[in-house]
């Protein structure tokens, strides 16, 4: 999956969090499809950057 196929939000809130950039990157693809599936449901940036975050707090949801 690259960058560009990714949700404009959950693209640019993954640019501004590193390591969430990281640990997205190193899961499966079904593990992506999953929290891309959230980020596709996000109803504000707020969710969306919780999104991100959730991904460094929990490492793999």
């Amino acid at each position: 999956m690259e960058f560009d196929e990714l949700p404009i939000g959950f693209a640019m809130a993954l640019a501004q969090n590193q390591s969430a950039m990281q640990i997205f990157a190193a899961m499966s693809q079904t593990q992506k499809q999953a929290i891309l599936s959230q980020a596709h449901n996000a109803q504000s940036k707020e969710e969306m950057h919780r999104l991100v975050s959730d991904l460094t707090n929990q490492n793999v949801r």
